[in-house]
C-alpha cells in the first residue's frame, strides 16, 4: 500500500536535507556561514540520487523571511571552539567548518535577479539549491527568446549552458586566452551556432552583416561557421590576390586613409594630401587625358620658362620617370624615348650676363639658346600632346598626388625636401594595396565575409584591417537601423597593440583612436566589435573595458591577467585566482549574457567546422619519418 506524503511534510523533509548551516556573520557582500556536522560528506542522497554537497566554487541559498539570497562559496576554514564535556568533566575542542560566501543575488517571482535588496542576519538558515532552483539561476535567457548552447557547466557537466542570442551578440565581445587554451574553438563554436539557429532566416542575412579579420587563415575552411560566405584570400605576393576586397571611391579619397597608407607626416605631408584630395579637377571622366596633358605642359612651362637656378633639367627628368608607369601601353615608347632625349640633351647654362637659360645640345642655333623657339615647344609638346594616361582609380590618384606635388614644389608653396619622401612612397605603398583591393561599390550578397591577411606581408597587415572596419563602419553609421554589423578580429594583439614600436605616434594613435570610437559610439548605430586575443595586456585598455561579454580562458602571465581583472569588475577574486590553471576547453563566462559568472567546458566543434588552429603534432610527424620502414630503406 502507497503513502501519499503530505506536501508541507515534503517539503520539511527537503529542508532538513538541503540545509547545510547557519550564517554566522555579515560582514558587507562578504557572509560566513558555520557548517552542519553532518555536511562533511561530498555528496547527500535525496529521493535516490545524489546531490553535490556544498564545497568551494559552489552557490547557497540564505532565507531571511519570504526574501531567498544567493551567494557563492569563495572559501572555507575552520575553527576551533573550547567545550567542557559533562559526562567525562574534561575540557575538549570542537572543529567548526566555516565558508567565506559572496553574495549576488536573490530569487524574486520564480527568477533570479542581480543585486541583493536585502542583507542576511546572524543565524539565518542557509541551504543547498535543490534542482530547479539550480537550472533557474543557470537560465540565462527568457523562454520567448532565441538562444544557443555553448557548453556545459565544468562542476556540473549534466548542466547545459544557453545563452540568449540578443544579449551575446547585441553587445562587444572579448575572448581572452593563451595559445592551446581553446580561445579559436570558443569564437567559432559562438559564431557557428549562432549560424546554425538563423540558418533559414531570410532576415536575418537581409539584416546582418559579419566581416572577420583572420590573421592566419584560420577560418576560410569550407564548412568553418558556414559554407555560405565569401572568403577574400588576400596576398601581397608577386600573382597578388585571387578575390579582392573591394573599397569604395569615396573611402580610397579620404585623407586619413592615405595618410595612414603612406605614412604621412602630420604637419607637412598630410596637409598636402588633404589639398590634392580636395582638388577634384580631374573627376571630370571625359576632359581627363586633356586636363593630365595641360598640367604637364604647364608645369614644364614653368620649370624652364621660370629660369631658376634651382630647378635644373634633372626636375624635368623627374617629373617624365614619375608618370611614365601612368600612360597605356601604346605611349609608353614616346614618353620613353623622351625622358631619355630630356635627360641626354637639355642643358642648363648661366649666360655671359648671369642670365640662367634652358638650351638642346643638339641645337643648330646653341648661340641663341632659346631666343627664337621657345624650348619646351621644339620637343616636349609634341610627344606630351599625344600621350594617353591610365584612368582607372588608383592611377587618377598617383597622377593628382604627383602633379600636385610638382605645382607646389615650382611654386614654392611646399618645400620639395618635406614632401619628396612622400612622392618615393606613393608607388610602392599603392603597388601593394592595388594587390588587396579593388574600387567597387557594390556590396557582396553573403552576410558572412572573411579577410584572410595570411599572405599579406606586415605593412598591409596592419592597414587593411584599419581600412576595411573604418569603411564598414561609416557606411553602417550612414544607414543607422537598418542593418547589424558585427566586426570579429582574431588575434586582434596585431592591430590593436598599444605596444608595437613598429609604427609613428600619428598612425599608432589613429588605429587605436578608430577602433575605440568603434566600440564607444558603435552600439547605438548597430555596429558590435569581438576580439580574441592571447595577450590582452597588449590591447588598448579603453576597448577591454568597453567590453560587455568576457569568454577567459587560461592565462598565465600576470600582465594579461591584470589587464582583464581591472575590466571585468564582476568576476570574483576565486575565479581569477583559477584562471591560470584552467583547463583546454574550459573558460569563465561574465557579462550580459550570464547573469552571473559561471565556468564552462565549450562544446568542441566537428573536426570539419573547427579553424585551423591546432598545434603541430610533432611526435606523430616525427614517428613518420622515423617508421621501420623509411630506416630500412635509409639504410639501404
Amino acid at each position: 500500500m502507497t503513502t501519499k506524503i503530505n506536501p508541507i511534510e515534503k517539503e520539511l523533509v527537503r529542508e532538513s536535507i538541503f540545509i547545510i548551516g547557519h550564517v554566522l556573520s555579515v560582514e558587507g557582500r562578504i557572509v560566513k556561514i558555520k557548517l552542519n556536522k553532518d555536511k562533511n560528506h561530498s555528496h547527500i542522497l535525496y529521493e535516490g540520487k545524489t546531490v553535490k554537497n556544498v564545497s568551494v566554487g559552489g552557490y547557497v541559498k540564505i532565507i531571511k523571511g519570504f526574501v531567498s539570497i544567493i551567494g557563492k562559496v569563495e572559501g572555507e576554514y575552520i575553527t576551533e571552539e573550547k567545550y567542557i564535556n559533562r559526562e567525562y568533566n574534561k575540557e575538549e575542542i570542537k572543529i567548526n567548518r566555516i565558508l567565506q560566501v559572496s553574495l549576488f543575488g536573490h530569487f524574486e517571482g520564480g527568477c533570479f535577479r542581480q543585486g541583493i535588496k536585502e542583507m542576511p542576519l546572524i543565524d539565518n538558515e542557509c541551504y543547498l539549491l535543490n534542482r530547479e532552483e539550480f537550472n533557474t539561476l543557470h537560465q540565462f535567457y527568457k523562454n520567448s527568446q532565441k538562444s544557443i548552447v555553448i557548453g556545459s557547466l565544468t562542476e556540473e557537466p549534466s548542466q547545459k549552458i544557453r545563452l540568449g542570442v540578443n544579449n551575446l551578440f547585441a553587445s562587444h565581445i572579448g575572448i581572452f586566452g593563451n595559445t592551446g587554451s581553446g580561445k579559436s574553438n570558443t569564437l567559432a563554436k559562438i559564431y557557428t551556432e549562432l549560424f546554425i539557429e538563423f540558418d533559414d532566416n531570410e532576415e536575418f542575412k537581409a539584416k546582418s552583416d559579419f566581416v572577420i579579420i583572420d590573421f592566419n587563415g584560420e577560418y576560410i575552411g569550407r564548412d568553418i561557421i558556414t559554407n555560405n560566405k565569401t572568403v577574400y584570400e588576400l596576398s601581397t605576393g608577386k600573382e597578388g590576390s585571387k578575390k579582392k576586397y573591394p573599397i569604395t571611391r569615396e573611402n580610397l579619397n579620404k585623407v586619413e586613409v592615405l595618410s595612414v597608407l603612406l605614412e604621412a607626416t602630420e604637419k607637412t605631408q598630410k596637409p598636402f594630401l588633404d589639398r590634392v584630395v580636395r582638388n577634384d579637377y580631374l573627376n571630370d571622366v571625359d576632359k581627363f587625358n586633356s586636363r593630365v596633358i595641360s598640367d604637364i605642359e604647364d608645369i614644364c612651362r614653368n620649370i624652364i620658362d621660370k629660369k631658376d637656378k634651382n630647378m635644373r633639367e634633372g626636375v624635368v627628368v623627374e617629373l617624365f620617370g614619375r608618370i611614365s608607369d601612368l600612360v597605356l601601353d601604346e605611349s609608353k615608347d614616346g614618353i620613353t624615348n623622351l625622358k631619355k632625349e630630356i635627360e641626354n640633351n637639355l642643358h642648363f647654362f648661366s649666360g655671359t650676363g648671369g642670365t640662367p637659360e634652358y638650351y638642346w645640345a643638339n641645337s643648330s642655333d646653341s648661340n641663341n639658346f632659346n631666343n627664337k623657339t621657345p624650348i619646351y615647344d621644339n620637343k616636349i609638346k609634341t610627344v606630351v600632346d599625344g600621350l594617353k594616361f591610365k584612368s582607372d582609380e588608383f592611377s587618377k590618384l598617383k597622377l593628382k598626388i604627383i602633379l600636385n606635388y610638382f605645382h607646389e614644389t615650382i611654386k614654392g608653396y611646399s618645400n620639395q625636401e618635406h614632401i619628396a619622401p612622400l612622392i618615393g612612397r606613393t608607388f610602392r605603398k599603392f603597388d601593394m594595396l592595388e594587390k588587396l583591393i579593388e574600387i567597387n561599390e557594390e556590396v557582396d550578397s553573403n552576410n558572412l565575409s572573411i579577410v584572410c591577411l595570411r599572405n599579406v606581408n606586415i605593412e598591409m597587415k596592419k592597414i587593411i584591417p584599419l581600412i576595411v572596419s573604418k569603411q564598414l563602419y561609416e557606411r553602417k553609421k550612414e544607414i543607422n537601423g537598418k542593418k547589424s554589423l558585427h566586426i570579429i578580429v582574431d588575434e586582434a594583439h596585431n592591430i590593436l597593440s598599444t605596444m608595437s614600436q613598429r609604427e609613428s605616434e600619428t598612425w599608432k594613435d589613429y588605429r587605436l583612436e578608430t577602433f575605440e570610437e568603434i566600440i564607444k559610439e558603435g552600439r547605438k548605430f548597430g555596429v558590435f566589435l569581438t576580439i580574441a586575443s592571447q595577450r590582452p595586456y597588449d590591447i588598448s585598455s579603453t576597448i577591454i573595458s568597453q567590453l560587455h561579454n568576457y569568454f577567459i580562458h587560461r592565462l598565465i602571465n600576470d600582465n594579461d591577467i591584470n589587464a582583464v581583472e581591472k575590466a571585468v569588475s564582476y568576476l570574483d577574486k576565486l575565479s581569477f585566482q583559477t584562471i591560470p590553471i584552467l583547463s583546454v576547453g574550459s573558460c569563465f563566462v561574465a557579462g550580459l549574457a550570464s547573469d552571473i559568472p559561471i565556468k564552462v567546458d565549450i562544446d568542441p566543434l566537428e573536426k570539419n567546422k573547427r579553424p585551423k588552429s591546432e598545434t603541430v603534432d610533432l611526435e606523430n610527424a616525427w614517428t613518420k619519418i622515423l617508421s621501420p620502414n623509411n630506416r630500412k630503406s635509409s639504410k639501404q
